[in-house]
């Protein structure tokens, strides 16, 4: 029997999700093409491999894409996202941005409210082309935050945002910090757990996800939590590489990481939404757009949705 913490038991979660299970997203890279960025068989840009990427994750499950964005500091990728939204649009599957901080200390404030007020004139728009793929929860948009330099006061772009018809969702990454009034909830992120990297990589994120989801949960039921899932990683090709590693483990990385929320969340509840990391990241070897991980003699299951199974005595 699974025994859930104490002090998780009676909590009651102010944002669950809308079915029995949570919808999973996927995080994207619209950067390839770019000559900073590894080689890979296909350009973001091309039409073509973005349709077949988009039909390829609603195969495994997927709802939907959550892209890197860097507001001006990066045209390619801002393209890349125009496309990626209106073939979503196409498919009736959903894009998100996930907003990469600046790393400037100077203006960083201004910067980030201008570059969400530009996103939301150029793609939410009623105007804007593939708004309607936008990901929504309970009738607002869904913005994440992948934060870099620290240098900007979110309290202040709260207030901005607040402004906007809807109001957005914010959602950071990792539990609440410095700003925990300004950001609606949390995402987990990739880690290795307490005990650092491991040079076998088992080291898998555990006890990382357990503290993740075991705050959120306690500490923060008011707000949205959206877990995280990992099939493996591995930075060796990046031009950044520190050599660090998580192991496949035969795809039960990818099993473990799914489901661990289940332990932290009351039986009755579920939380909104799984982002699964990566969908392509070749650099620091998380793609799944491969396919699933597997071993030999232990095929992968078809799809995301098959890791997703009923705890028992939960």
């Amino acid at each position: 029997m699974l025994l859930l913490p104490a002090g998780c038991r009676s909590v009651r979660l102010k944002y669950t999700a809308t079915g029995g299970s949570p919808e999973l997203l996927a995080v994207y890279e619209g950067w390839f093409g770019m000559p900073n960025h590894v080689r890979v068989s296909y350009s973001s840009h091309d039409p073509a491999m973005v349709d077949n990427q988009v039909r390829k994750a609603k195969g495994m499950g997927l709802t939907g894409f959550v892209m890197d964005w860097y507001g001006d500091r990066e045209p390619w990728i801002d393209q890349s996202y125009a496309l990626l939204q209106k073939t979503a649009a196409q498919h009736n599957f959903h894009a998100a941005m996930m907003y990469d901080e600046t790393e400037q200390e100077t203006g960083a404030t201004d910067e980030t409210i201008t570059d969400l007020t530009t996103f939301r004139d150029h793609y939410l728009a009623p105007t804007a082309p593939g708004h309607e793929a936008y990901l929504t929860y309970q009738g607002r948009p869904v913005i994440f935050v992948f934060s870099h330099g620290g240098y900007t006061d979110w309290d202040e772009v709260r207030k901005a945002l607040d402004k906007w018809n809807p109001a957005p969702f914010l959602i950071e990454e990792n539990v609440p910090r410095k700003y925990p009034n300004a950001f609606d909830g949390s995402f987990a992120w990739i880690n290795p757990g307490p005990d650092g990297w491991a040079a076998d990589g088992s080291h898998w994120g555990k006890g990382y996800l357990a503290d993740f989801y075991r705050t959120m949960v306690q500490k923060y039921p008011d707000k949205i939590v959206i877990g995280g899932a990992w099939s493996q990683f591995g930075d060796m090709k990046a031009s950044w590489s520190l050599n660090r590693h998580i192991s496949a483990r035969c795809g039960q990385t990818l099993h473990d990481t799914f489901n661990l929320w289940r332990e932290f969340v009351p039986r009755d509840q579920t939380i909104p939404f799984l982002l699964i990391e990566t969908w392509n990241d070749y650099e620091e070897g998380t793609a799944l757009e491969p396919g699933l991980p597997e071993c030999k003699g232990t095929p992968s299951p078809a799809s995301l949705e098959q890791e997703s199974g009923t705890v028992a005595g939960q």
